[in-house]
């Protein structure tokens, strides 16, 4: 299925909400796994579709490696959403 810049907008706003929303709930403080178990579940009460801890293969110098690199949620085979329980975004959380 391909999505529309304005689905995709939508589809964004949806889950910046989901977002807030376990933010304003839980507030600060918590592990990742948390933020993670409580953001799909604000995702599925939205029936948006994802996938969790999808694995991600590594491809160095043309050979696919397995290098148990994951990916915090897929959502609706078009955005990554990688979380973070930290206080401040570093460079090193960009890659």
């Amino acid at each position: 299925m391909h999505l529309t810049k304005t689905q995709i907008k939508n589809l964004t706003y949806q889950i910046n909400g989901a977002a807030i929303e376990v933010h304003k709930s839980l507030r600060p403080g918590l592990l990742e796994s948390v933020y993670h178990k409580c953001l799909i579940h604000e995702l599925n009460i939205r029936e948006i579709s994802f996938m969790s801890e999808l694995i991600v293969a590594v491809n160095y110098k043309g050979l696919q490696l397995d290098a148990e690199l994951r990916c915090d949620l897929f959502i609706e085979n078009i955005i990554v959403v990688e979380l973070k329980a930290v206080e401040k975004i570093l460079p090193i959380h960009e890659a």
